[in-house]
């Protein structure tokens, strides 16, 4: 049988905290109440101001916003690449018409000829 999440009252709570302080077992007082164990320790950190702080989820249009930056950063690193690159090769192209070879040699020289 699927478990189905219920929002209990704080009497609720109440009732099972005082009941938990009388309890032998926890794991037969969860299995009565219909709930965990882990369930029964929160509502008692709860009730002791021991509860540490949730972080809060990030909206998802917050994420959505991070990623669409991201991605918009990636492209312009890219960009930037490709015009390195269409730079290097007009160079390269240049020297080539320059020196008048067919394309036979390399199109770059070397140090020490």
């Amino acid at each position: 049988m699927p478990r189905t999440w219920k929002k209990r009252t704080p009497e609720f709570r109440q009732q099972a905290m005082e009941r938990m302080q009388e309890a032998r077992d926890l794991g037969l007082l969860a299995k009565e109440l219909c709930v965990s164990v882990r369930t029964l320790y929160r509502w008692k950190d709860i009730q002791l101001g021991r509860v540490k702080k949730v972080r809060e989820p990030v909206p998802r249009e917050k994420k959505l916003e991070a990623e669409i930056q991201q991605l918009k950063q990636s492209l312009a690193n890219r960009a930037l690449e490709v015009d390195f690159f269409k730079g290097a090769l007009q160079k390269v192209e240049a020297r080539r018409r320059k020196s008048g070879d067919s394309g036979a040699r390399a199109s770059t020289t070397r140090s020490g000829e």
